[in-house]
């Protein structure tokens, strides 16, 4: 009876161990070097008290200026989240162009990120061309939005989904995503964070890197697309991430 107990603990436990050991480090620092994930952004002291953070980097073939627009577009009922839009964008497809109504965006804004409007980021800081750091405060369990100036809830999430932008020497943008969050009941907030958060964050960013990356390239008249982009909707395929510097 003991033996059995034993074996039916140690296979999950050794699969936590390789996890916490070998893959969630790479997951919160996929794609950057040690200067990206070691360095301060600006946004980073909105969440004072940090319990979480990761950090996630790719180049982009084109220079900033052709970046941003992508970035301050984003948002449901507006370009979408160029991610696997079944799941964060209820199904309709993010979009493959500039569209100038979506251009104008400061500081303050709601950004919904949801269809319903329950759930929304708050624009915190705005530096063209530069930094966008996105605020999202969720009361819980209901799921939603916050205003992070008043009194915290009970339960809650509080944290930043921040995008820095740095030209590449080749022309190209280095796009740095820098998270941060906590939340309380604090134990609550780790463990969920680390089972879903974390893993959910990773597959969703490292498709929005590929979109980006792919509409990015198609916006360039000199850069032809290929077949396979051509053929691949969003949410399918694979992406050369390029992580350290290579366009």
């Amino acid at each position: 009876m003991m033996k059995n107990i034993v074996r039916r603990t140690a296979f999950p436990v050794l699969v936590a161990g390789v996890y916490a050991a070998l893959i969630r480090p790479r997951l919160l620092r996929w794609g950057t070097t040690g200067e990206e994930e070691s360095a301060s952004y600006p946004g980073d002291d909105l969440i004072r008290h940090a319990t979480a953070q990761s950090t996630m980097a790719v180049s982009l073939p084109a220079p900033p200026e052709e970046v941003w627009p992508w970035l301050i577009q984003m948002g449901s009922g507006r370009a979408g989240w160029y991610s696997w839009d079944f799941l964060d964008n209820a199904g309709g497809r993010s979009a493959d162009q500039i569209v100038p109504e979506w251009q104008d965006l400061a500081v303050g804004a709601r950004i919904p990120a949801v269809p319903s409007g329950a759930f929304h980021f708050l624009v915190e800081i705005l530096d063209p061309l530069k930094t966008l750091v996105l605020r999202f405060d969720l009361e819980l369990p209901s799921g939603r939005s916050f205003d992070p100036g008043g009194p915290m809830p009970a339960a809650y999430t509080d944290g930043i989904w921040a995008f820095h932008l740095r030209p590449l020497p080749d022309g190209g943008t280095r796009l740095i995503i820098r998270t941060r969050g906590c939340g309380k009941p604090a134990a609550a907030d780790r463990l969920v964070g680390r089972l879903f958060g974390e893993p959910a964050h990773f597959i969703m960013q490292h498709r929005q890197f590929r979109n980006l990356r792919r509409r990015v390239r198609r916006a360039d008249p000199a850069a032809q697309p290929t077949a396979r982009d051509a053929e691949q909707p969003d949410g399918a395929g694979t992406f050369d991430p390029a992580p350290h510097g290579s366009a």
